[in-house]
C-alpha cells in the first residue's frame, strides 16, 4: 500500500528568529519489489525493485515568520496529492531512506505558523 501520509515539516532559516511546523503529505508505504539471487541464469526480468514515489504534487508556499528585511521568508515545500509504486525519479524526487528522524528537530524558538494566519494560504501548482 502506497499512499501520501502525513508530514510535519519543521522549517528554520538563519535569518529567521524563530522555527515553524509545516504539515504536508509525502508518499510512504510498501510496494513489491523482487531480486532474484538467480538473475544471472534467469536475467533481469527477475529483478523487480519499485518504491513508493509520487505521482501528482502540489507546491505551496508559507511566509515564515521573523525574517529580517533582506531575508526572502518564502518556503516552497511539495505536497503529495497521489502516489504510486514505480521507480524513484531522482532528478526531482528525493530517493534516499532515512532510518532516523532525529534531525528533524528545532534549534531555533518554535512558532506554530497558523498563528499567522493569511500568510501561508497561496498555491503554486506544479
Amino acid at each position: 500500500m502506497c499512499l501520501p501520509t502525513d508530514f510535519t515539516l519543521y522549517v528554520e532559516r538563519p535569518e529567521c528568529e524563530f522555527c515553524v511546523a509545516i504539515n504536508t503529505t509525502i508518499c510512504m508505504g510498501f510496494c513489491y519489489s523482487r531480486d532474484s539471487n538467480m538473475r544471472d541464469i534467469l536475467g533481469p526480468r527477475f529483478l523487480v525493485q519499485r518504491g513508493c514515489t509520487y505521482d501528482k504534487v502540489e507546491y505551496r508556499t508559507a511566509i515564515l515568520p521573523g525574517c529580517s528585511i533582506q531575508a526572502n521568508p518564502t518556503f516552497t515545500y511539495p505536497v503529495a496529492l497521489s502516489c504510486h509504486c514505480g521507480a524513484c525519479r531522482t532528478e526531482s524526487n528525493e530517493c534516499a531512506h532515512r532510518a532516523s528522524m532525529d534531525g528533524a528537530r528545532c534549534t531555533k524558538p518554535f512558532r506554530d505558523l497558523s498563528l499567522f494566519s493569511g500568510q501561508s494560504n497561496y498555491m503554486i501548482s506544479f
